[in-house]
């Protein structure tokens, strides 16, 4: 069987001078295409690298709490031409999240599960600060650090903690008012350690290293020093003189901090914030931050921005009591300076 031969439907015309001419409908369109075509794919092969750079954090830094809690500050370069930026979160337990734009121009945010819709009001720089309850865990005496670090962070451990175990080497180690700080590369990262109050640091010891004898001599040294310790404290008991009310009065003034020696260090604090400074120092040098949002009827995320805005200009610092927020009055700002 021959195969049918369809043919090719084509417009021709017949000149005068007998020359046959052939139309091709949509060759013009067609090379008006393609160019626009190759040019569409040069923009995009452009542009991706660009797109990829963006949402991409500058600075990550963990704060652990002596109650596993864990406190994130991340500075992440965003576009500034979109209008939400969607920030995955480390988890879903999520408290005191605030997002800070440029010019401390503070951001609206709803977290959704674990992630968080942040308006960016045109800001191509968002700081982002929160507590999460999900990176630390506890089995026994061990505490265990998790995460899946998107980019290279620091992490700080809290005070009378020892690290016994870890997956791959830190890029850098250091002690922060005695305190250990790693520097740890991006990636899976899982870290074991033991943290005691320094009552307990002989037990920590005994864990790390379980001999009888280590025991043995540990417990001596322990019943030593409990013994010397009732017999000091009895005998004080003994020679303690009532205080006076006027030293008393002198102790307090010697340890009320002085605004004004602080207003003088740090001339460029806004009103609004030298109000929350007189508040603390006339509360004994420090206050919770509960506290501070009652006594100026602020909602969370303000007060929560004014504290962070004085934390970064050296004047308060900031501890966790009871899953609480401490906010105190720094007493070496005037060694710093």
């Amino acid at each position: 069987m021959n195969p049918e031969i369809v043919p090719i439907h084509r417009k021709e015309s017949l000149g005068e001078d007998g020359m046959l001419f052939v139309r091709t409908e949509g060759i013009v369109d067609t090379m008006v295409k393609i160019p626009l075509l190759v040019a569409s794919m040069i923009i995009v092969a452009a542009i991706m690298p660009i797109q990829s750079s963006f949402s991409s954090p500058r600075t990550l830094d963990l704060i652990i709490y002596p109650d596993g809690s864990t406190h994130v500050s991340t500075e992440i370069d965003v576009d500034p031409l979109t209008t939400d930026y969607e920030l995955d979160l480390f988890g879903s337990t999520i408290d005191n999240l605030v997002a800070v734009g440029e010019n401390d121009f503070l951001l609206d945010t709803d977290v959704l599960g674990d992630s968080a819709l942040i308006e960016t009001f045109g800001s191509s720089v968002i700081f982002v600060e929160y507590d999460i309850h999900d990176l630390v865990s506890k089995q026994g005496k061990v505490w265990t650090f998790s995460l899946n670090a998107p980019s290279d962070f620091t992490l700080l451990f809290p005070k009378n903690s020892v690290i016994v175990g870890m997956t791959g080497l830190p890029i850098n180690m250091k002690i922060i008012n005695d305190k250990n700080q790693l520097t740890l590369s991006s990636g899976d990262v899982e870290i074991n350690y033991l943290f005691s109050t320094p009552d307990s640091t002989a037990s920590i010891n005994s864990i790390s290293q379980p001999d009888y004898i280590t025991y043995a001599i540990i417990g001596g040294v322990v019943a030593t020093a409990v013994i010397g310790t009732i017999a000091i404290t009895r005998s004080k008991q003994k020679n303690v003189k009532p205080i006076q009310n006027e030293q008393l009065d002198q102790t307090t003034q010697t340890e009320t901090i002085d605004t004004e020696t602080i207003f003088k260090l740090k001339p460029d604090i806004r009103e609004d914030d030298k109000e929350i400074v007189k508040f603390i120092s006339n509360n004994g040098g420090q206050a919770l931050e509960s506290e501070l949002r009652k006594k100026f009827l602020q909602p969370r995320t303000t007060m929560w921005r004014a504290v962070k805005r004085l934390e970064r200009n050296g004047i308060i610092e900031i501890e966790k009591k009871d899953l609480q927020n401490l906010v105190k009055i720094r007493k070496n700002m005037e060694e710093e300076e």
